[in-house]
């Protein structure tokens, strides 16, 4: 009995020591900032390390996938703001991890959506998924856009912006615009094989489900051989997820050390008005829209915020939502929701359910045009918007995509490009929250479907 207690109790002394050493640390920056107290940078920095080196402990002893991803996010900005010279060098450890999870996305994504739909008899309830997701995508996104015009005419992080300090020389590129018919003809592929290579969410969804349809159609006799071959594909690609994740607190180290170590914290300050913008704005849609969402559909909200954690947090460390992609469809599936809905929600949000990424276009653009010093109507501002919630479809898997379709849309709507490329020099650090947004909006959506459809399993969510 006293043997079993010591495990708990150094647990706890470990973590007291964490929370006294995380309060010194802040209580002595905030009298260092204020210039109340003046402190030696040496000390202020082992303070922190001290603190780093508690959580590190806390982490071994808790034994948690998600406290150590936590914990290299904490250590990588440290290592970063001490060594930015070997910090802006880490990169390719968190490109390793990349590469590795893109290699799963595509057999998980096949293998799942086919058993999802050709294991079922019932294709109805696939059309009812289609269109109840399609309607719950528009709503979130539709209000992720009025949040984010919202937030920026508030705040007008972008008026007194002096354009003239940037390098005029540095080169832009204009992306072309895609056309409606451009945009409807991209969602089809012309080669399984080309949409796998370029990493093509929504077009190995769409070839997945008709080919799961045609396979439902068939007799017994073709489809059992394929459903077991699915079947096992999708319990070995978990299984591989499972063994990439553990190189995820390194990726996620490097990841937060390259950022802070490439772009330092002076750029924090200069465009720490905007950051804070989309932070604020990004936190007001989680809690006056999926918040409400959870408590409307009665999801546990505690016990959601405890699933999605992993995903969320290396969707943000990484600024990457396909690298969160395979922890996110197993997280919502230990959570109480059925495979066949996971397997068909998550994939089609990562193309239709931009939460995040559509607050930041409406209030990106709008920061545009008021560091050009251009009074912009709420109507075009409005036609602004709904016209970035469009050419935004389809590109949440690909890192900073956001920032390629703000600057073509700027192009076309007459703005100026420039004070796009100031938003660059912190876009990674946007990039990150809006991509941990679109993550936790595409989980709670597959909650929120299988509440619709009656197939949440409440007592596999409250484990």
């Amino acid at each position: 009995m006293e043997n079993k207690l010591k495990p708990a109790n150094s647990l706890h002394w470990v973590s007291l020591f964490l929370i006294v050493s995380l309060t010194i640390t802040v209580f002595c920056s905030f009298l260092k900032s204020f210039h109340l107290v003046e402190f030696g940078n040496q000390l202020l920095t082992g303070c922190r390390i001290i603190t780093i080196l508690a959580f590190g402990v806390s982490a071994w002893r808790k034994k948690s996938l998600t406290i150590w991803i936590l914990f290299g996010l904490v250590a990588g900005a440290e290592f970063g703001y001490d060594f930015p010279r070997v910090g802006g060098s880490l990169q390719f450890l968190s490109e390793i991890f990349l590469r590795m999870i893109k290699t799963i996305i595509a057999p998980l994504l096949f293998a799942t959506l086919v058993n999802g739909i050709a294991g079922h008899t019932d294709l109805k309830q696939v059309g009812r998924m289609g269109w109840k997701s399609l309607l719950y995508f528009e709503v979130a996104s539709t209000l992720a856009l009025f949040i984010g015009l919202i937030a920026i005419n508030i705040s007008k992080a972008g008026v007194g912006i002096n354009l003239s300090a940037m390098n005029s020389s540095m080169p832009v590129t204009v992306p072309k615009m895609q056309t409606t018919q451009e945009f409807i003809l991209h969602i089809f592929p012309e080669n399984i094989a080309k949409a796998i290579a370029e990493g093509n969410i929504l077009q190995i969804v769409i070839f997945s489900i008709i080919f799961g349809i045609a396979l439902s159609m068939l007799g017994e006799k073709y489809k059992t051989p394929m459903l077991k071959f699915t079947s096992s594909l999708t319990e070995i690609m978990f299984k591989f997820t499972g063994i990439v994740m553990y190189f995820a607190p390194v990726a996620v180290f490097a990841s937060i050390a390259f950022t802070i170590g490439h772009l330092g914290t002076d750029v924090l300050f200069t465009l720490l008005k905007l950051l804070a913008t989309l932070y604020v704005a990004l936190i007001a849609f989680l809690l006056l829209v999926l918040f409400p969402v959870a408590l409307l559909f009665r999801i546990p909200v505690l016990k959601f915020m405890a699933a999605v954690s992993k995903p969320a947090s290396i969707a943000f460390a990484t600024a990457n939502s396909e690298s969160a992609l395979p922890s996110a469809m197993e997280s919502m599936e230990a959570f109480g929701v059925p495979r066949k809905i996971v397997s068909f929600v998550i994939p089609t949000g990562y193309s239709f359910n931009l939460d995040g990424s559509t607050l930041y276009l409406s209030l990106a653009a709008v920061f545009v045009a008021q560091a050009a010093g251009i009074d912009l109507s709420i109507e075009k501002q409005l036609a602004i918007a709904l016209t970035l919630m469009l050419t935004s479809k389809g590109v949440a898997g690909v890192s900073r995509a956001s920032f390629v379709i703000l600057l073509g849309t700027v192009s076309t709507f007459g703005l100026p490009v420039e004070p796009v490329m100031i938003i660059l020099g912190i876009d990674v650090l946007l990039d990150m929250a809006r991509t941990g947004v679109n993550v936790i909006g595409n989980c709670l959506a597959t909650t929120v479907i299988a509440r619709w459809e009656g197939e949440f399993d409440d007592a596999k969510a409250m484990v």
